[in-house]
């Protein structure tokens, strides 16, 4: 699915959902290994609580979010009473940025998906720059 800016609609929750699904299955085999459990979640904006942990006031400053714990924290499986991992795509904020950026809203999705998975897993900012550079 692809979105244009000039489409006039804003993309659903669920749509939102797909982009991430697409982004995440095309990306190289061996980064999908290492987060092919990883859930794919969309909101419209993250959770009062979550960008008063973070110390952020305008929730358009956040783009996405890791929630769980990644090989870079130790975990190698979820344990039982763990939430799965996720990764929270806050559909509001990523629209703004696609409004001010060249990028398509794909793009954005895929470099949302890629930084917030590759933080938690342990990656370098070369490593993720090479995994995006290697997607479908």
């Amino acid at each position: 699915m692809e979105l244009h800016r000039n489409d006039n609609r804003t993309p659903s929750l669920d749509e939102f959902e797909s982009l991430g699904r697409a982004a995440m299955n095309s990306l190289p085999e061996e980064f999908l290994n290492v987060c092919r459990d990883v859930q794919i979640v969309a909101a419209d904006y993250a959770a009062a609580d979550v960008l008063n942990e973070l110390g952020l006031k305008d929730p358009l400053e956040l783009l996405g979010l890791f929630e769980g714990v990644g090989m870079a924290q130790g975990a190698t499986e979820v344990r039982t009473g763990q939430m799965p991992n996720r990764i929270w795509l806050y559909r509001n904020a990523i629209l703004e940025y696609w409004r001010d950026h060249d990028d398509t809203l794909e793009a954005i999705v895929q470099h949302v998906l890629v930084h917030e998975i590759g933080h938690h897993f342990g990656f370098s900012d070369d490593d993720m720059e090479a995994i995006e550079n290697a997607a479908d």
